[in-house]
């Protein structure tokens, strides 16, 4: 690797500044009274043990944060969402709007100036059941980005009783900056709420033996909420209307979590509403549900969406070696018009290399890999959603959870393959996802540079049941029509 190229990612990650996590953001009235304790680095996590992490070296809460920060608008999910309840007299409904819900007006406002002008699909078929009386405990699957967080703050804020100064929902997440992040939604949407106070229970907020919390809201980690709780007192936990577990499947991959968050809900009273969410829906993460989630909840699933890739145009090129490849890849960004394209490798290496190569041919170009931590990464995706990067090249780092709408073409200059080195169908869906959003159509161009990845393509093609035409790129002219 060339001096220069040292150069330029030390000139990247100067550009790319520090992401706005970190406690000095959180404003005074959403902090307890400190007890004078210096403030922890924006770094911090709330996880002593070394947690699962994926074939990218990312961990699942790492996974869950940057799909948090990286969607600026919500997920339209095909998915058609299954309701089971075992109480066949009490139907769920859905809305349409918000003002069905007959919310108080300072929190519909709130609402609005979110940007929320009608409910996702989510939120019209739980919110209903989560502010019906009584209460109605709840287990909810669904993905980040589909308006779950706004779902449960929505239910907690209109529970609140602002005349009372005690806490009086509380909220865990598995991380301090999954914390952060709800506790910036919640201070949002309710701005407009009248002595409204939120406190984040996370490692960097410190109270004394014996003080008693006045917030409303209490949002944190299970450590620091159980040391609040039962070793300082600091607030009353029977006392709490309305207990949310978010992110189920981060927290219970992570040791200890599992333990703290069930002590947590068996203190609570029987009374209290109880909801979870979680991304996945599998046989652990049902166990953890029923066991922190009592007294017959309604439970909401997606059903599984359809392997849909009718938006995207898919293509593949014949190429010798990695030379080849970007020589194919320079005749497609001379021929066609690209507003914003992504390029998955498979190494880090490879994606270092490409991105020298393309930089040097002067484009604009972001580079992502799992070595960069995890607000850097953040940082560069920031960057190139905010269109200051043209190209983002990476590994499987960013297949899922980025959604641009200003992506037109996807390339795979390497195929995907799972850890046994099987063609990962899974894997090459949310990679060529990454186009085609929000109803626009995309283009996905494969490089397949021998027989082996040739096989790979075919069991693609085969498994989609949908045909990858052949891109001759040479022909300058068919390049140029695979974009009209």
């Amino acid at each position: 690797m060339s001096e220069d190229w040292g150069d330029l990612i030390t000139q990247q990650e100067k550009a790319v500044g520090a992401l706005n996590i970190k406690k000095d953001d959180v404003p005074s009235a959403a902090q307890p009274q400190a007890s004078g304790a210096a403030p922890e680095g924006n770094k911090q996590t709330e996880n002593d043990d070394t947690e699962d992490t994926d074939e990218q070296g990312q961990s699942k809460s790492e996974i869950s944060l940057l799909q948090k920060l990286l969607r600026t608008r919500l997920v339209q999910a095909k998915a058609d969402i299954e309701v089971l309840r075992k109480d066949p007299t009490s139907p769920l409904y859905s809305v349409k709007s918000f003002e069905a819900l007959h919310l108080k007006p300072e929190l519909l406002k709130g609402v609005y100036d979110m940007g929320f002008n009608a409910p996702s699909k989510i939120q019209e078929t739980a919110l209903p059941t989560l502010l019906a009386d009584p209460p109605c405990n709840m287990i909810a699957q669904s993905q980040s980005g589909t308006g779950k967080t706004a779902a449960f703050t929505l239910t907690m804020l209109s529970r609140v009783d602002t005349s009372m100064d005690y806490p009086q929902c509380l909220c865990l997440a598995p991380t301090y900056e999954l914390a952060l992040q709800i506790g910036e939604v919640t201070k949002e949407m309710s701005k407009h709420m009248t002595g409204m106070k939120i406190s984040l229970a996370v490692r960097a907020q410190k109270v004394t033996r014996g003080q008693q919390l006045t917030s409303h809201v209490i949002i944190g980690t299970p450590g620091t909420v159980m040391d609040w709780a039962f070793k300082f007192k600091a607030f009353d936990i029977k006392k709490i209307r309305v207990f949310v577990l978010d992110e189920a499947d981060v927290m219970i991959s992570q040791q200890g979590h599992q333990d703290q968050s069930t002590r947590l809900q068996r203190a609570l009273s029987t009374d209290c509403q109880m909801l979870l969410f979680s991304a996945t829906y599998d046989a652990d993460v049902m166990s953890f549900a029923e066991r922190v989630i009592p007294r017959d909840p309604v439970v909401i699933k997606l059903r599984r969406e359809e392997e849909s890739l009718e938006n995207i145009r898919q293509y593949f090129i014949e190429c010798n070696n990695q030379q080849d490849k970007f020589q194919a890849l320079s005749n497609i960004y001379s021929a066609i018009s690209i507003g914003q394209s992504m390029i998955f490798c498979a190494t880090k290496a490879t994606a270092s290399w490409l991105a020298e190569k393309m930089t040097q041919d002067g484009h604009a170009v972001g580079l992502l890999t799992g070595e960069l931590d995890i607000e850097m990464r953040a940082s560069i995706i920031k960057r190139f959603r905010d269109g200051k990067e043209k190209v983002l090249i990476t590994t499987n780092v960013s297949a899922r959870g980025i959604d641009v709408e200003q992506v037109t073409v996807v390339v795979n200059f390497d195929l995907p393959l799972t850890r046994d080195h099987q063609p990962d169908c899974e894997t090459y869906l949310h990679r060529i996802g990454r186009t085609g959003r929000f109803g626009k159509s995309g283009i996905a161009i494969n490089f397949v540079d021998g027989k082996r990845s040739m096989n790979t393509l075919k069991y693609i093609e085969k498994h989609f049941g949908r045909k990858i035409n052949k891109l001759d790129a040479d022909d300058l002219d068919a390049i140029e029509k695979i974009s009209s």
